[in-house]
């Protein structure tokens, strides 16, 4: 590792005013100058900032892209959701591999390289991605992999590659009310200030808005409740932790609607009655910190941010704050404690972030889509707002569409849209299943494309992937299955044991040594870590095996050595008997001898306190 000069490092953490709360922050900074967080700054940033070394420690144990030695001077991670599979990924890793002479998951020896698979980059509607000390590069092919690989050897700066390279394509295929405006930054917020912060939060609630990150949550419900709360300041979150794999609609709203996410946050916190505000931007859109800064710059300039806002008695400001790789960070306690400088693991809810958020002062955490619909209903009203979609769920939703489609993309809709008239539009033929909601939401069959995207019937943040019937629906789920192990916290034994056991009962399976048991194993299970997880990753883990085992059961079937026990076997038999596991301590026991039982080896790095 190169010498390290302290003089840099002091630098860095002056521009973060050495403040144990921006840890995260400061630990990113390191990492992208030195290509790691090694013991000896570890060691002088705990120093620095007054905080516990194991908490330093802890934290870069924790995040994916922080690391505890140095990775290299280019640091590459290849996108490895399903999508990417599909379009050749373990090609492009591969060639990456032979090229450079290095073995994935380990620094080349000379310090100059690393490479490893990453999960979903948000860059699924061009696969295969990758990410190169940040920066994407997609639609790679095995040829172009060999370049990089050229570049990084002959050592190139990456600021001198081509910059055709880095290019992110934002395909609007289908656009409404969001992809189809276009308005003067401010205005909305002009209309908003001449209603007032309570008939403009009554607007709010007429329209119905409910959270576009999934959960749907009444979006006036939550403002009041946080406005309502006693504290000694309130603040304004932007979740832009896009991590829900097929997932990217958020990206491209960042990239083309910057306005309107910032202005949606200052409606929020004009109804609140908030001065700070937090956009927390996901690691793998790091790339997007330019840009976001330089549209905060000039709406300052504008008078849309910071001290008296449009001349009115009424100052919010807006600090963008960089993930480090987490996918439970998306949900919105977990990612407060990221945006305090901790390790992203949910809290015990209640109290709810409404009342008790960023330092345990009343906060409202919304999605990047939730605000520019805030946007778009101070100018133009609820009434207008309610003209489409349905009773239960108004207004249109933002899709990623990607997989096995002509036209993969960002379509916006009408909640209340079939599942079919989205396969038409995106040129979708010979459709086998669609996963609608990411790995954590529904697959369906043919039989189901008549079904909605609403809160009622199919609920989805966004993703929307299509496979054909040329794909193994058993590859997908064990690609999935493979993602929620990797990605729990191990905060909680049911989540951090079951999510193993998970991942062991699909791989046996795919690779041909299991017996219809392990679908009854597999089921007991799934109701253990649903019933007893401390957060929703637990709580929707089994999702991708449950789904396609009650639509595919054949698939599954096909694979096993032994079809002895499924005659008898039933699914929701198996989940009602599985439910006398009731009490935590019984079925953290339960699956704790499943693992001894399968060999099953857990990340201590991940282990954290356990319950």
């Amino acid at each position: 590792m190169p010498a390290i000069a302290y003089h840099r490092v002091n630098q860095l953490l002056d521009a973060q005013h050495r403040d144990p709360l921006r840890l995260v922050q400061i630990l990113i900074a390191l990492q992208n100058e030195y290509g790691g967080c090694p013991a000896p700054l570890r060691d002088y940033v705990a120093k620095a900032l007054d905080v516990p070394l194991a908490q330093v420690h802890g934290v870069v144990e924790f995040y994916h892209f922080l690391s505890t030695e140095r990775l290299g001077d280019y640091r590459i991670y290849v996108a490895d959701n399903i999508t990417d599979r599909m379009l050749g990924n373990e090609k492009i890793m591969a060639t990456l591999q032979e090229k450079l002479g290095v073995t994935r998951g380990k620094p080349r020896a000379d310090g100059r390289v690393f490479v490893d698979y990453t999960s979903c980059t948000g860059l699924c509607d061009q696969g295969p991605a990758l990410l190169v000390n940040g920066r994407p590069i997609t639609r790679l092919t095995t040829g172009l992999a060999a370049e990089i690989a050229s570049k990084i050897e002959a050592g190139e700066p990456i600021a001198t590659w081509p910059a055709g390279w880095f290019q992110v394509e934002e395909a609007l295929r289908v656009a409404g009310p969001v992809l189809a405006e276009r308005s003067e930054p401010g205005r909305a917020l002009q209309a908003a200030l001449a209603l007032g912060p309570e008939r403009f939060l009554k607007e709010i609630d007429k329209s119905g808005l409910r959270g576009r990150g999934g959960a749907g949550f009444r979006t006036a419900l939550k403002w009041r409740v946080c406005r309502d709360a006693p504290g000694k300041a309130h603040y304004v979150v932007c979740n832009a932790d896009e991590g829900e794999p097929g997932t990217f609609k958020d990206r491209t709203l960042l990239t083309r609607f910057a306005d309107e996410v910032f202005e949606g946050m200052t409606l929020g916190a004009y109804v609140i009655g908030a001065e700070k505000g937090f956009l927390y931007l996901r690691a793998e859109y790091a790339w997007l910190y330019p840009h976001l800064v330089a549209v905060l710059a000039r709406r300052r300039a504008e008078q849309l941010l910071g001290e008296h806002i449009l001349g009115r008695d009424f100052s919010f400001d807006i600090d963008i704050h960089l993930g480090a790789g987490a996918y439970v960070a998306g949900e919105e306690s977990a990612l407060i404690e990221s945006l305090e400088g901790k390790r992203a693991v949910p809290r015990t809810r209640p109290p709810y972030t409404a009342t008790h958020g960023y330092l345990n002062q009343p906060t409202i955490c919304n999605n990047v889509e939730t605000y520019v619909k805030t946007t778009l209903i101070a100018k133009h009203g609820a009434d207008w707002f309610l003209e489409s979609g349905t009773r239960h769920s108004p207004g249109t939703k933002l899709l990623s569409v990607s997989g096995d489609v002509a036209r993969p993309g960002i379509y916006e809709y009408p909640f209340g849209v079939s599942v079919q008239t989205i396969l038409d539009a995106c040129g979708a033929t010979d459709t086998q299943a669609v996963q609608v909601g990411g790995p954590s939401g529904t697959c369906i069959t043919p039989i189901e494309f008549g079904r909605a995207i609403s809160f009622e019937d199919l609920s989805t943040g966004g993703s929307f992937m299509v496979f054909n019937r040329s794909r193994d629906m058993l590859a997908v789920v064990q690609n999935f299955t493979h993602f929620f192990a990797g990605e729990s916290c191990g905060f909680c034994s049911p989540c951090r044991i079951g999510t193993q056991l998970l991942r062991q009962s699909i791989d046996k399976i795919m690779a041909g040594h299991a017996t219809a048991r392990e679908l009854a194993d597999i089921a007991e299970t799934a109701q253990c870590i649903k019933d007893m997880s401390h957060c929703g990753l637990g709580q929707t883990a089994a999702n991708p095996l449950l789904d396609t085992i009650k639509r595919m059961r054949p698939l599954y079937e096909s694979r096993l050595t032994s079809l002895d026990f499924v005659p008898g076997f039933d699914l929701d038999g198996a989940l009602a008997i599985s439910r006398e596991l009731s009490r935590r301590d019984d079925a953290a026991a339960h699956l704790g001898q499943r693992c001894d039982e399968h060999g099953c080896t857990i990340n201590a790095a991940k282990a954290g306190e356990g319950t």
